[in-house]
């Protein structure tokens, strides 16, 4: 099984008296009356970062990954909770100056406040990060609409690439490897765009484990499908060169996670005022497909619609 059919199997049912839940089918926990939204998310050792050996990098990883949950959802986070299992090869001066370090300046830079935590012993690394901000309204998924435009912030597929330079698996200059490993770590996060999602999408999830994987949970309760068209996704030039260089596909690098970019639907009537806020937010925003009753289609980079797809995301598997 995967996390999705686990928590549909095992635990949906203990939440079905709390709305506050939303069914446990979304980013969030949202107690409309306290204006209270919690998310929570934990970070394993050579499952959500390789190693330990860029502690001060890993730090920024789960912070930002960690406050786009709220971010998608149009609540400005707040306060973070910080739980940390730390190995022998982490637990050291040098290293916890570091994690330090990059803390103060993710708390600078998100307006966060570091509100407390728990640090244990333990063979494998692993973070929790709790974060709570507060709001009247949130931007839910499955609140879609036949003819909503399908909009992503930023570029997709540098933080895999970052990963497959990491493990060796393909060729790089070394100022494209640069480039990508920092992706990996300290993703791009669209930190503006929070105050304006409720006005904008009638849906919207952050992209954690892949573009085709989120995009269907966003609408997964829904009898609905989508079109994408590969050469609308945006991807940075960076990107474009790796592709070349290594004689890849597009196709293989967008859909595999560690993006946190905002995904979202939005009407057609507000397709204009989508494109304005790019522009005044300085945030990039690319319109990548659209919201059908029909079988969801995606165009390839040729131009011919793709019989399936092999790899929608990145899925936890339980035995």
């Amino acid at each position: 099984m995967d996390d999705d059919k686990v928590v549909s199997k095992y635990l949906k049912y203990l939440a079905a008296n709390n709305s506050s839940s939303l069914k446990l089918n979304d980013d969030v926990f949202f107690d409309k009356k306290k204006r209270l939204v919690v998310s929570t998310d934990t970070y394993n050792e050579k499952i959500h970062f390789k190693n330990t050996k860029k502690p001060d990098l890993i730090i920024k990883k789960i912070i930002r990954s960690s406050i786009s949950d709220l971010i998608c959802k149009g609540v400005k986070p707040r306060y973070i909770f910080l739980s940390a299992s730390i190995n022998n090869r982490l637990s050291n001066h040098s290293n916890f100056l570091l994690i330090v370090k990059s803390l103060k300046e993710e708390l600078k830079k998100y307006k966060l406040l570091l509100s407390g935590g728990d640090t244990t012993y333990s063979c494998t690394s692993s973070f929790t990060v709790t974060v709570i901000g507060f709001a009247t309204k949130i931007v839910k998924r499955n609140n879609s609409n036949v003819g909503d435009g399908i909009f992503v912030t930023g570029n997709l597929g540098d933080a895999y690439a970052g990963l497959k330079i990491l493990n060796k698996d393909i060729k790089s200059s070394k100022s494209l490897e640069n480039y990508f490993v920092k992706k990996y770590y300290v993703p791009d996060i669209a930190h503006k765009i929070y105050k304006y999602m409720p006005s904008i999408a009638t849906s919207s999830i952050d992209i954690s484990d892949g573009l085709i994987l989120d995009l269907e949970r966003m609408i997964n309760n829904q009898n609905l499908g989508y079109t994408l068209s590969m050469n609308d996704i945006p991807i940075s030039k960076n990107l474009q060169r790796l592709i070349k260089l290594n004689n890849l596909q597009k196709e293989k690098f967008v859909s595999n996670g560690d993006d946190y970019q905002v995904l979202f639907t939005s009407p057609l009537k507000k397709f204009e005022q989508v494109k304005k806020l790019s522009k005044r937010i300085n945030t990039k925003i690319t319109k990548i497909g659209s919201i059908t009753n029909k079988p969801n289609q995606i165009l390839n980079s040729n131009g011919n619609y793709l019989k399936s797809i092999k790899n929608k995301g990145y899925l936890h598997k339980f035995k």
